[in-house]
């Protein structure tokens, strides 16, 4: 039987496996209550950690395998977490991490003007910025007017 299955946008390969993670939303290990990994993150927020991080950092040394176990009682993500505190950043993880790699290829290309490859990639990742702007400008979590330059980037990215 053969499914038919979509191609990536930018590779020709036929999808994205990895790991699954259980069914069981449980952690009987994790002593914590909701109200201290709350404390938690907000501490790590502060130190400048995004999301992303603070989630690596609360599994690797806290033991807690994902924010929203029974025990924890947490329904909400690191994000709104971040979000109820006011210490989420302006832009939103994805776009930031897009925008920083932009301004990192960009800088490579002035030194390397003949490096194809590179540009190719950085012509994906400005394409893959604009289209997740569109997004967010109809989400209404950047302002309507805004429009990708470098420039803006590098500021933003500093």
């Amino acid at each position: 039987m053969r499914r038919n299955i979509m191609a990536r946008v930018y590779s020709r390969k036929k999808g994205k496996s990895g790991s699954k993670k259980p069914m069981q939303k449980t952690a009987p290990w994790v002593k914590l209550k909701k109200e201290e990994v709350e404390e938690i993150i907000v501490k790590l927020a502060k130190k400048g950690h995004s999301s992303a991080e603070i989630g690596l950092i609360l599994r690797d040394q806290y033991g807690i395998p994902s924010v929203k176990i029974k025990e924890l009682h947490m329904s909400e993500r690191i994000a709104k977490t971040m979000k109820k505190h006011n210490i989420y950043p302006p832009f939103p993880e994805d776009m930031y991490n897009l925008l920083r790699k932009a301004v990192t290829l960009h800088a490579h290309m002035k030194k390397n003007k003949k490096d194809y490859t590179s540009k190719r990639g950085l012509q994906i990742t400005e394409s893959k910025i604009r289209r997740l702007a569109k997004y967010y400008k109809a989400q209404k979590v950047i302002p309507a007017d805004w429009k990708y330059d470098i420039t803006k980037a590098k500021l933003l990215v500093k």
